[in-house]
């Protein structure tokens, strides 16, 4: 299995290398067979904080065919996050996952990237809560109900509400790829308890 991780400019690298080290513990100690794929729009992405990434592929070369999973790492908007987050190429792939019914998981803003594609029209998410709840009402402009909880499934889509959930967003990512036993062994190996 392979997991497209997009890195818009700006994104915030604790919330991408949760899934790199979830998905990274699942393959190596547990032989799962999943490998997380790093998709950017330029060769190297700057996240914020401004560290260079060298991405495996560009944006333009990623096919949804050949993934089973997209995660959307949020990212800050004084580092250019939403230029790219909210591009017509970014939001074109994000609705081709979702036609395809593969998991799109999402941290904090990410979910804003998953709004402005229109896959979360109508449905329960949730983004960043802090703020006077400022990118909430964000979301809600879109039509999605928002939920103020952590973490928010609605079918095939993961959201969340701050960094501090990136690791439970993952592991629910984890769980639609491989199971719910599998995904708790790899969870309590990387001593989450649940």
């Amino acid at each position: 299995m392979k997991v497209l991780l997009l890195l818009a400019k700006g994104f915030e690298m604790m919330e991408a290398s949760v899934f790199v080290d979830v998905m990274g513990w699942a393959d190596n100690d547990y032989g799962y067979d999943i490998r997380v794929i790093t998709c950017g729009m330029q060769r190297t992405v700057t996240s914020a904080f401004g560290i260079p990434v060298n991405v495996d592929v560009l944006l333009s070369e990623a096919d949804p065919a050949d993934y089973d999973a997209l995660a959307v790492p949020g990212g800050f908007e004084e580092y250019g996050f939403y230029e790219e987050a909210f591009s017509p190429a970014v939001s074109d792939l994000i609705r081709q996952f979702h036609a395809r019914q593969k998991p799109v998981a999402s941290v904090c803003v990410g979910a804003l990237a998953l709004a402005h594609s229109g896959i979360l029209t109508g449905k329960q998410a949730t983004t960043y809560h802090l703020l006077d709840g400022k990118r909430q009402k964000q979301l809600a402009a879109y039509g999605v109900e928002v939920v103020n909880a952590p973490v928010v499934t609605s079918g095939n889509l993961i959201t969340s509400y701050c960094p501090q959930t990136a690791p439970e967003v993952a592991f629910r990512l984890l769980e639609m790829l491989v199971g719910t036993e599998k995904m708790h062994v790899v969870k309590a190996a990387m001593g989450f308890a649940d």
